[in-house]
């Protein structure tokens, strides 16, 4: 059904939450879907049926889920918690998860949609997977799968097959939640819908293009996930990869799962394979000593790379990508750094050229977000003099609203089954093979303090450019 706003209503559904009483629940999962229900989002008839290997019971979830909404309750709150349950599950016994689905689709009536939420540890995927195909579970029925996936060709290969054993590929939303901030989505809507753009997005007018996700958090009680995966692994594979493929894909011929994922796959076969001497990788002082750290851990918890495409679209444009823990600010940043016009004019005319860098347009993924452009104009006065300029377009100021949050938006778009903002098998395991070379032998960890900017080592990849964080 479509609203007077053009927003679909989802078809009745029955959601598992596998995993409902850990982090990622309570932090965005459940306020998520709270959201969606307080916003008419949600469908007509639903029941959120939670579990977790932890055990519990139905009082256990609704106080989690009181929780976890916190404040924003408010009136709605009773009619949200109406539409929780908890059952017992394990991938040895999943009777329980299986009468309490029954039962659930037999208070619903008809025949509503199931929808299964993984948010367990990547050594659980199997043995839940394979309990959902034995006991019926899967039967016409979607899957989210959180990150990691896999930690490198072989294992992405393995939990695919393992995963399409019991769905198929059009079944299977593997998340990513920048791809669900609405800065990704405006990132296509700039490029597509208007026309100064996408005749300049190309290698003839970019110069490069950043992708800059530095993070002030430190590992802390991660280290035993992390010291298994790293910043590469963590981040780079599975997030800022996949917003490369939103910048770099052809124009699709509609905004469809289909018509997307089919684009941002011929990116990820366009990606060269990442050279180690392309990669700077760091740690910051004082992350051996954690707990669960090995004393002489070669985990980096900071990388910069350079990355090339090689198509006839951005053959020779290099894509700096950066993210790292324990730095100096948390942001969420992509920019596009068109190439210098000649300025000789400028100088044979007297004229005072200072060193900006180039003209860009940046994409600021945070929330509310918004869109930075940089360029050169004259500082008043009685002689060209150049100055730097900008102009901005602010989510809140232009339209009063940050939209849905990125779980949000994504637990909405598995509902209605549109896998547009979702990744597919193929590429991920592109993106691994790229990996290959660089996982086998990477190069050597460079010491960074906290609340830097990572190694100095990174200036030397970039150089003559120069990162656009911090901010001069």
């Amino acid at each position: 059904m479509t609203r007077s706003d053009g927003a679909s209503t989802p078809d009745d559904h029955i959601i598992v939450l596998f995993g409902a009483l850990g982090d990622l629940s309570t932090r965005k999962l459940l306020p998520g879907l709270f959201h969606l229900d307080r916003a008419g989002l949600m469908p007509a008839n639903y029941r959120i049926i939670g579990t977790s290997r932890k055990g519990g019971t139905a009082k256990d979830f609704i106080a989690v889920a009181r929780k976890a909404v916190g404040s924003a309750a408010g009136d709605t709150w009773e009619h949200f918690a109406s539409h929780l349950e908890f059952s017992a599950f394990s991938a040895e016994e999943p009777g329980p998860l299986v009468d309490a689905v029954a039962t659930a689709e037999k208070e619903l009536g008809g025949t509503p949609r199931r929808l299964h939420y993984l948010s367990i540890p990547p050594n659980a995927f199997g043995a839940t997977v394979g309990a959902l195909g034995s006991s019926g579970l899967a039967d016409h029925a979607r899957v989210v799968l959180e990150k990691p996936f896999g930690v490198d060709l072989e294992s992405a290969i393995e939990l695919n097959k393992l995963v399409h054993g019991v769905f198929e590929e059009h079944r299977v939303f593997r998340i990513d939640h920048f791809l669900g901030r609405e800065a990704i989505q405006n990132l296509i809507a700039l490029r597509f819908a208007n026309g100064m753009f996408e005749p300049i997005w190309n290698k003839d007018h970019i110069d490069h293009v950043q992708i800059d996700v530095p993070e002030t958090l430190a590992v802390d009680d991660r280290a035993g996930f992390y010291e298994e995966t790293g910043a590469y692994r963590d981040m780079v594979v599975t997030h800022l990869f996949h917003v490369l493929g939103f910048v770099a894909m052809e124009p699709p011929t509609a905004l469809d799962g289909r018509s997307i994922v089919e684009e941002t796959g011929k990116v990820f076969r366009s990606v060269k394979t990442i050279s180690p001497n392309c990669v700077i990788r760091g740690q910051y002082a004082g992350y051996r000593e954690g707990k669960g750290v090995d004393p002489d851990s070669q985990t980096e918890t900071f990388i910069a790379m350079r990355a090339e495409i090689d198509n006839w679209r951005w053959s020779g444009v290099p894509f700096f990508l950066r993210t790292g823990k324990a730095m100096g600010e948390s942001r969420r940043l992509l920019t596009i750094a068109f190439r210098e016009p000649p300025r000789r004019m400028f100088k044979d005319a007297g004229a005072f050229v200072e060193d900006y860098g180039p003209d860009h347009i940046s994409f600021d993924f945070g929330d509310p977000g918004k869109i930075t452009t940089s360029f050169l104009a004259k500082v008043p006065g009685p002689k060209m003099r150049l100055g730097q300029a900008t102009m901005e377009f602010t989510y809140e100021e232009s339209f009063g609203t940050q939209g849905l949050e990125p779980y949000e938006r994504l637990m909405y778009d598995a509902m209605l089954g549109d896998r547009t903002l979702f990744t597919d098998s193929e590429g991920i395991e592109r993106l691994w093979a790229a990996s290959a070379e660089l996982l086998a032998d990477p190069p050597p960890l460079h010491r960074y303090a906290r609340e830097s900017y990572g190694p100095q080592k990174m200036h030397e990849l970039i150089a003559p450019r120069r990162w656009w964080l911090p901010e001069t």
